[in-house]
């Protein structure tokens, strides 16, 4: 069945990618009250999800940046939609933006689609099927994080320095990333999701990102970990992984316990 599923959500990646592209670099862009970026392209590109959903699997609930849903670990089974992850690259132009397809059962990710559109190239996972990437035109693979498990030898990547110490919030934990950041062989800073589909391939070794919803979260979590990743979010807690406000992705547990003790300040 989870086969089914996988295969129904990369079916609904391209039927999203085919409502993106045509916009790509043409989009018209508005603002949400929160401040951040929207595109006719998001809107409709989950418009489009969600009508196969609701035509292929009825009684299947459905969650989406755009259009709201169903939240909280009690919404059985569940879709968890991200159209376009990164709207800010894509309103700009910028190839690295993703479209994000979890699917959760009793509140546990099964399934997990980072589609790429821009850039041809698909991370998904199927609980128990390990993590493959595909690049458009090529055969599939199956991808491993890195065996790296000493900060200093671990190239690191954050989405932003927002909220930190650096950039420190107006309330709320301000993350020790001043203190990550020498610690760590290689640091850079990484769109989105890119950074954690970049761990499950074991191109970098850890990936954190201090602001998180559920429709960002959802189809990491099964790519990470089938990859032989960990997860959870930066105090260290992995229950209820979706609904955290924050992500900690790592290739393995001692880096992981070693990030998250220099984020709190404690090392």
């Amino acid at each position: 069945m989870k086969n089914e599923i996988l295969e129904f959500a990369l079916a609904l990646a391209d039927a999203a990618e085919a409502e993106i592209m045509p916009r790509f670099r043409s989009c018209t862009v508005n603002w949400k009250p929160d401040g951040s970026e929207v595109t006719d392209a998001d809107r409709r590109a989950e418009e489009v999800m969600r009508e196969v959903i609701a035509r292929r699997l009825p009684g299947h609930l459905v969650l989406g940046e755009e259009h709201g849903g169903p939240q909280g670990p009690t919404a059985d089974p569940l879709w968890i939609l991200d159209p376009v992850d990164g709207t800010a690259s894509f309103a700009v132009g910028l190839p690295i933006f993703g479209t994000l397809i979890g699917y959760l059962e009793r509140g546990e990710p099964q399934v997990g689609v980072i589609h790429f559109p821009a850039m041809g190239e698909t991370v998904y996972a199927a609980k128990g099927s390990g993590c493959w990437v595909r690049v458009r035109g090529e055969n599939a693979k199956q991808v491993k994080v890195s065996a790296t498990t000493e900060l200093r030898q671990a190239f690191v990547s954050a989405c932003s320095a927002s909220p930190s110490d650096i950039d420190p919030p107006k309330s709320g934990p301000a993350y020790k990333l001043s203190a990550l950041i020498p610690k760590t062989r290689r640091f850079r800073f990484i769109s989105d999701c890119v950074q954690h589909a970049l761990v499950a391939q074991g191109r970098i070794d850890a990936a954190v990102d201090a602001v998180m919803n559920p429709w960002d979260i959802a189809a990491l979590v099964p790519c990470v970990e089938e990859a032989g990743g960990v997860v959870t979010d930066l105090e260290g807690i992995r229950e209820n992984i979706v609904w955290r406000p924050n992500l900690l992705s790592s290739s393995n547990p001692a880096l992981h316990k070693q990030i998250l003790k220099v984020l709190a300040g404690q090392g």
